[in-house]
């Protein structure tokens, strides 16, 4: 697939392209425009052409996909589509869960104790869950990210760059496996096995809003641990 030409290649991507472009856009506000996300996967799979080295072990169809997803998720960084005072809210709610997170609060409590509308909150886990879904590694690994950006425009083979990404997940492996037996469970079923909220309450017993819950107390506190940890 390779050798074949560039035209040939947007052609045969172009509906992959299409799916994910679409698939990010169903967790993303409405201001995001489809045709930008279907443009930067096309600019993604042009960049996979020139850059991609066969001696790296990974064929050009998964070194493309990659580039495709990662060229949108650039592009949705640099608009900066999450608005300030969100993150502000984000912000207070992420440390709200840290403190009580063996506690089991209602979004209505959360929000009283914030002094809230619970709008607010519902607005929190939203965003929360996108910011995730934007690839939950740079979510959890927030440091460091100019470092790596400023690398990654000479050259994305970077090997300090490839070394310090390699360092973090590491970390975060470790710091995974601190977390509770139900906690590590709930992140394989749903990134690994990737299960639903729903599914996975069924398979738990407990409600698909506890689980949603339940993850995003996950998230929160393996984020703090990463930051705590590059004190």
């Amino acid at each position: 697939m390779y050798k074949m030409d560039k035209d040939q290649i947007v052609r045969n991507f172009l509906p992959k392209i299409k799916a994910i472009a679409i698939n990010l856009l169903n967790t993303l506000p409405k201001s995001v425009d489809l045709d930008d996300l279907i443009q930067e996967g096309v600019i993604g799979l042009l960049q996979s052409y020139e850059r991609y080295d066969p001696t790296q072990g990974a064929t050009f169809y998964t070194y493309a996909l990659t580039r495709i997803k990662g060229s949108m998720l650039d592009y949705l960084r640099k608009i900066d589509w999450l608005p300030k005072e969100i993150r502000h809210l984000i912000k207070k709610y992420e440390e709200f869960v840290y403190k009580h997170q063996d506690e089991n609060f209602t979004d209505e409590e959360i929000a009283k104790e914030l002094e809230v509308e619970l709008t607010d909150i519902q607005k929190i886990k939203y965003s929360i869950n996108k910011s995730q879904i934007l690839e939950l590694d740079n979510y959890l690994l927030n440091i460091g990210e100019d470092f790596i950006e400023a690398k990654e425009k000479n050259n994305e083979n970077d090997p300090e760059i490839s070394a310090y990404k390699e360092i973090l997940e590491n970390e975060l492996k470790e710091q995974i496996k601190t977390l509770k037996e139900k906690e590590q469970l709930i992140l394989s079923l749903y990134y690994e096995k990737e299960l639903t909220f729903k599914e996975i309450g069924e398979v738990i017993g407990v409600s698909e809003s506890r689980i949603s819950q339940i993850h995003s107390s996950i998230i929160i506190k393996l984020k703090k641990k990463m930051n705590q940890g590059d004190d």
